[in-house]
């Protein structure tokens, strides 16, 4: 599987590309900005994008989904339907820290918790994951979970926007504490870790 990070914006966000090394079939992860970048490295690697994925609408995880969708005009927008408003306000929320956002496209498709994004070669199961936003997702391939912000190396996102909530936050990493311990977890922004290594030494996640 191909697996490739951009770290984008002046907030540093991880977006992630995972694909099929046969069919060339991809997913791209939380397009927060710099699509150039982005679509420069996919045309180089001959990637077919078959799913924009957003793990939550915040305004530093989709600001390049336009100019994504424009080229990749097949692609659908994945999004959880409790975040629709989150995602509808990003322009919004961008601008009160500063930044100018393209308006969004509308979302293709909503996804749930336990939906399948599948394309050849993988199968990503959707986790619902509030508390960062109403409508965070994670998604879980093959011994690695794409977080978003609902679990950093170290700590957890933030619950004090707009839709968030500590204690659904909680539960939700309790949730994420039955994976195994050896699954990667490749998050929204930071370092990549573990299951295991959060379970031992992320206080957030310790004693759960």
């Amino acid at each position: 599987m191909i697996i490739k990070q951009f770290v984008v914006g002046p907030l540093e966000v991880n977006c992630w590309i995972a694909g099929d090394e046969t069919t060339r079939e991809a997913i791209v992860i939380d397009p927060g900005d710099e699509p150039d970048r982005i679509l420069d490295w996919i045309k180089q690697k001959g990637l077919k994008v078959k799913y924009l994925v957003c793990t939550h609408g915040h305004f530093d995880h989709v600001g390049a989904l336009p100019e994504l969708k424009n080229f990749f005009t097949e692609a659908e927008i994945l999004l959880h339907k409790d975040e629709l408003p989150v995602y509808e306000r990003a322009g919004d929320m961008g601008r009160l820290w500063g930044f100018s956002l393209e308006k969004l496209p509308n979302p293709d498709r909503f996804v749930e918790d336990g939906d399948e994004i599948k394309i050849s070669g993988i199968c990503a199961k959707v986790i619902h994951t509030p508390g960062h936003s109403p409508g965070g997702i994670c998604l879980l391939n093959d011994g690695i979970l794409f977080s978003g912000d609902t679990l950093f190396a170290g700590s957890i996102g933030r619950s004090d926007l707009p839709g968030g909530d500590y204690n659904i936050l909680i539960n939700s990493l309790k949730k994420l504490s039955g994976l195994s311990d050896s699954i990667t977890v490749h998050a929204g922004h930071g370092p990549s870790s573990t299951i295991g290594q959060e379970k031992s030494s992320n206080p957030f996640m310790s004693g759960i």
